[in-house]
């Protein structure tokens, strides 16, 4: 199933190009950046919800839509003693009483997903700021449920402080650089488990639990970092395939009595632990413990009172186990009269065990009670739970596994009612642009594209966000039952800018491999080119492949693409058609086609590269001889390993920041996909492109930044050593200091990058 939008602003008809794009349009003059609505909270009682913005935060109606009132502002607000200016601020949360607001400010990076900040709270009632902390900046600070307490991270070692008197409580103290961390993670689990906070208050605010990381065996990578006369050597902790990783503990700190307990959770010191959370019980918390291997999963109950563990959960597979996206614990509905223990509570979690992502409902003691969806589609989040009427909301591939569409089902075990929350074609007044589209294969009555939403507390309300392929993000408020309340922000005046400027061209289909593999795709073609015509001219044109292809990843979507679907209009408009296919081991079709590569990650994404190629030469409208691809990371590898082994189909390849080698790579991504370098030699080094650097025959780009803490600059210093070695000819281009993105603030790192490989493609394509 695949539909194309063809988006018609009222008043108008046909999108006549009219402007040019430019590389300074796409990442300095931000011509083409979409609004937002800010960050929203909602508050308490379900009606209101928090907006902030560079002035101040405001309450606003769920209702209507509206505002009602300014909780707080920045400008000349009542300051603290010694406390002025008050600088930007970045991010908000409320306290559950709703009497005081934690902001953040001043935020510098450590790494691609973490950072220290600076700290402030927000009175509401006395209307005042006060910094809390002098000593340094903090990470993750948290407020205590009770809203007295807030709990954070500095240099390593885990803190508690009074906000009535604002002194500070380590709860640590031995917590060094590259050798113990607490109360967050390491390098290696915020990158690949996505997890950087790493304490969590009790539900009563008595106590908290943490992590505690021993890394001192861990390896340390260094980088030197350019800038002053002799260049910082800077040396961090990175677990690379088969080597030590941090050992990993979790420990439970009462604060009424100082008391430091840790659990016993397994005899096995090689394992990770994911995740934990308190459950609705203020004693039991919940553990998730994984094997190296990633194969075998178990969530477990902890009492932390007695230290007692409990197994509550357990999965396993021939491949392995991916982290669940959605693990919460619920109450079932009390009988009258009877209040239930923690014993008694239940869960939902997503699993792939049945083929494919699902919903399903379990006891604490690790009873299957419910499998709540059902069908050949992926679960791809869950956006609420409403506990009080028993209803999940979530986002699936229902409709295809090119769309997302909301979804609710009730989970009260009696009767399964699943209804899909999506706009409809019959019903689609209020939406902001008018949308007509060419559906093939499907009788769906929705407007498809990609839904996410954010709810309300007691889900009476929820914000939507909707895109497709060619309409930029629309913000809409909606009642519970789907109805629009008002749209926030439906980015009209950059919709009728992309007609402006000739893009909305994006479309889908699929085509079939050798061996029978139907693969989506989607392209953007030169305006003159119909490629659904039969009568086609003469004309032939180059192809740009882009390409990621690890595992589980989409790129064939119906959604919004940012800043790439504008430079690929742009090769458009100069003659280039781009085309982007999901192969074998890509995600949205579940857990068959997704772990076929296990094991020997790169032959199967290759072969499917060749073949996209070879399927593309043979289209009437294509320049056989002048196919490129290019990819970044994971994309990167792919692009080079099907460069040096389809050097028959290929003319030219980009590679950013690829992968080389996976030995070279992180050990929680490496091995989950490839096993241990030492039962699995074959996997890591026989589709190396380190091993084909002999059969380079077309153009070549190869970039990286020397600051990447992800994919190190040492892949691409090792390929042009085998290339040089070979005695071929390529192009090599350095980013000094840039991480693993490639782009500062300004954007000119980017338009930099970007004018790099438009040159490429347009002198070697």
């Amino acid at each position: 199933m695949y539909v194309t939008f063809a988006v018609v602003l009222s008043g108008g008809g046909a999108a006549v190009q009219s402007q040019n794009i430019t590389l300074e349009d796409i990442w300095t003059k931000r011509t083409f950046a979409p609004q937002g609505i800010g960050s929203v909270r909602s508050m308490a009682d379900g009606e209101h919800y928090l907006v902030m913005s560079r002035t101040g935060i405001a309450k606003y109606s769920y209702l209507t839509g509206e505002k009602v009132e300014d909780i707080c502002l920045f400008a000349s607000p009542t300051m603290g003693p010694k406390v002025k200016p008050l600088p930007p601020m970045e991010s908000f949360v409320m306290s559950d009483d709703e009497q005081k607001i934690l902001l953040s400010s001043g935020f510098e990076p450590i790494y691609r997903h973490s950072g220290v900040s600076d700290y402030w709270l927000y009175d509401i009632q006395e209307g005042t700021f006060t910094k809390l902390s002098g000593s340094g900046k903090q990470r993750l600070t948290t407020l205590s449920p009770d809203g007295t307490k807030a709990a954070f991270v500095r240099e390593n070692n885990l803190y508690w402080i009074d906000l009535a008197t604002l002194d500070e409580y380590p709860i640590t103290r031995d917590g060094r650089p590259n050798q113990v961390i607490y109360g967050t993670t390491d390098w290696v689990y915020e990158e690949e488990f996505a997890i950087t906070k790493g304490f969590e208050w009790s539900p009563d605010s008595k106590r908290i639990a943490f992590y505690r990381f021993e890394e001192r065996n861990v390896k340390e990578y260094n980088m030197q970092m350019w800038g002053a006369l002799y260049p910082e050597d800077y040396r961090y902790k990175y677990p690379k395939a088969g080597e030590d990783n941090s050992m990993v503990e979790i420990f439970i700190y009462t604060l009424e009595n100082k008391q430091l307990k840790r659990p016993f959770l397994h005899s096995e010191r090689d394992q990770y632990l994911p995740r934990f959370q308190w459950t609705k019980d203020p004693n039991l918390l919940s553990v998730m413990r994984m094997n190296r291997l990633q194969n075998q999963m178990e969530l477990l109950l902890i009492d932390a009172n007695e230290l007692e563990v409990m197994p509550m959960y357990e999965e396993n597979s021939d491949t392995y186990v991916e982290v669940p996206d959605t693990w919460h614990f619920i109450m079932p509905k009390q009988p009258k009269g009877k209040k239930l223990s923690g014993q008694e509570q239940q869960f939902i979690i997503t699993s792939e065990k049945d083929g494919f992502r699902h919903l399903y409902l379990y006891d604490v003691m690790g009873r299957e009670l419910k499998q709540l969806t059902h069908g050949d589609w992926e679960v791809c989040e869950v956006c609420a739970i409403d506990d009080e009427h028993q209803r999940i909301y979530y986002t699936s591939r229902e409709h295809g596994a090119i769309e997302k569409s909301l979804f609710v089902v009730d989970y009260s075990g009696k009767k399964i009612k699943t209804t899909c929350l999506d706009y409809t074609w019959k019903d689609n007044g209020n939406l902001p642009i008018h949308a007509s589209a060419e559906v093939r294969n499907t009788k769906s009555p929705y407007i498809l594209g990609t839904y996410s939403a954010a709810f309300s507390e007691g889900c009476k309300y929820y914000i939507c966000t909707y895109s497709n392929a060619n309409t930029a993000p629309i913000y809409t408020l909606h009642d519970s039952q789907g109805k629009t309340v008002k749209v926030l922000q439906d980015n009209a005046a950059l919709n009728k800018k992309m007609a402006d400027y000739g893009t909305l061209r994006k479309q889908f289909g699929s085509f079939t491999t050798a061996n029978g593999t139907e693969l989506n795709y989607y392209m953007i073609a030169p305006s003159e080119l119909n490629t659904r015509d039969a009568s086609l001219g003469t004309k032939k044109y180059p192809v740009l492949i882009y390409v990621y292809g690890g595992p589980g990843n989409q790129q064939v979507t119906d959604s919004y693409g940012y800043s790439d679907y504008y430079w690929y209009h742009m090769l458009a408009e100069k003659g280039y058609v781009v085309f982007c296919f999901d192969g074998r081991g890509t995600g949205g079709r579940g857990v068959q086609f997704k772990k076929q590569t296990y094991g020997d990650m790169g032959r199967m994404e290759c072969e499917d590269a060749i073949e996209a190629a070879r399927w593309l030469g043979r289209q009437t409208w294509v320049d056989a001889d002048r196919i490129g691809i290019w990819g970044w990371s994971f994309g990167g590898y792919l692009s080079t390993l099907s460069l040096l082994k389809g050097n028959d189909v290929f003319k030219a390849a980009i590679a950013v920041a690829p992968v080389m080698n996976w030995r070279y790579y992180d050990n929680i991504y490496t091995e989950r996909y490839l096993g241990l370098p030492k039962d699995n030699a074959k996997g890591y080094d026989e589709n190396s492109p380190l091993n084909f650097a002999d059969q380079l025959q077309g153009n070549y780009l190869l970039i990286h930044g020397t600051g990447d803490d992800n994919v190190h600059f040492q892949n691409s210093a090792e390929m042009v050593e085998k290339l040089e070695e070979a005695g071929k000819h390529f192009e090599f281009m350095i980013y000094p200091n840039k991480n693993h993105s490639i782009y500062d603030a300004t954007g000119n790192t980017r338009l930099n990058l970007y004018q790099l490989m438009t040159d490429f493609i347009l002198r070697k394509l």
